[in-house]
């Protein structure tokens, strides 16, 4: 098969992993994969791993090329001639749709988070066969967009159980790393993604405090990147954290690329995500190295974590109830690869999403 997927560009993010991933696995196939962005960093992973990019901006939401760009990109699929076109996001998707009305190539479209309810997103939910990442999210689209079951089809993302193996870890790296941070003897409790407002940090922050009075030995890493734009809430944190005594305790250790090494350097791995998670990969990737997970109470986690089993749910906000649960998660012995390897895992994805296009193909 011949698979053209659309995204707005290639640079670091969810789908963007998701979609690199997928090449990867259908070239490994022997089938055809194409991918269509405006370009970015993992543009060369793409072809490295034996698939095609092409660069066409598919990411503009200026109404004024809208239709300029459009008849590029029908002009583009009329010459590639692919069995499939999958959609990632709104704008290449409504542009792949309005392209594809005389040209009739079987469109999916894949809902990767709950989008704005609106005209423009409904668009996601137009795909002859529309993926849903979670069973939270198949439910906020038939809500809002009325989508039919028979054209629903859920496929949690997948989890690269090669990268997130306790088996091949880089011991330079976890000893480094360790030692940067002092983590030796400490319990350590740790909270991945970039830094923004909607990962409620500081609720995580406020209890590390409160753990701290039964477990002084605890260390909370905090490890993700700091836009531009976010720089202002970096400081509160940073105030917070200096408010609260915790300069020794709460660590920011940036953007890092191990996030493996981390899960396992960790006793406790949280999310405490504000707006509901759409599947929740951090809590998958940290269960399939055996560490237990706390995360709020909605969204696609709710798929994932067998509550006193794997993890535990928390409401949001609720700093109390949160040191409460980090405590217990460490008493629970996580045994969770084996469930993720069959709920979960980058090889599922895989084979679901290609049934889903052997299904259609013309």
């Amino acid at each position: 098969m011949r698979i053209v997927q659309l995204l707005p560009e290639l640079n670091e993010g969810g789908v963007e992993r998701g979609t690199v991933e997928l090449s990867r696995e259908l070239v490994i196939r022997g089938d055809e994969s194409i991918v269509i962005s405006n370009g970015g960093t993992l543009v060369s992973q793409i072809e490295t791993d034996g698939g095609r990019h092409i660069r066409l901006d598919v990411c503009s939401k200026n109404p004024f090329t809208a239709l300029s760009r459009m008849v590029k990109l029908r002009r583009l699929l009329k010459e590639l001639q692919p069995d499939i076109v999958h959609a990632r996001s709104r704008v290449p998707a409504w542009l792949a749709y309005l392209a594809n009305q005389t040209l009739h190539i079987p469109f999916v479209t894949t809902v990767h988070g709950f989008n704005s309810v609106s005209p423009y997103s409904r668009i996601m939910s137009m795909g002859d066969k529309v993926i849903c990442v979670s069973g939270a999210i198949k439910t906020y689209i038939q809500k809002h967009y009325q989508t039919p079951d028979t054209k629903i089809v859920v496929i949690p993302r997948g989890i690269d159980l090669e990268k997130f193996n306790p088996e091949n870890l880089e011991r330079v790296f976890l000893s480094n790393f360790s030692a940067q941070y002092g983590l030796n003897g400490r319990f350590v409790v740790s909270i991945v993604g970039r830094i923004t407002q909607l990962k409620d940090l500081e609720t995580f922050i406020r209890a590390i405090g409160i753990v701290k009075q039964t477990k002084p030995e605890v260390k909370a890493l905090i490890v993700g990147g700091v836009r531009g734009d976010k720089e202002g809430y970096f400081d509160l944190l940073n105030g917070l954290v200096r408010e609260l005594n915790l300069s020794d305790e709460v660590v920011f250790t940036g953007s890092q690329s191990n996030v493996a090494e981390i899960y396992a350097l960790s006793d406790v791995v949280v999310s405490t995500s504000k707006k509901p998670e759409s599947f929740g990969r951090s809590v998958a990737e940290a269960i399939a190295m055996n560490t237990p997970v706390i995360a709020t109470n909605h969204g696609g986690v709710l798929d994932i974590i067998r509550e006193g089993v794997d993890g535990y749910f928390v409401p949001v906000g609720e700093s109390g109830i949160l040191a409460e649960r980090m405590i217990d998660a460490s008493r629970l012995h996580c045994e969770g690869r084996e469930y993720i390897q069959e709920h979960f895992s980058l090889r599922q994805m895989v084979d679901k999403t290609v049934a889903v296009y052997q299904e259609m193909k013309r």
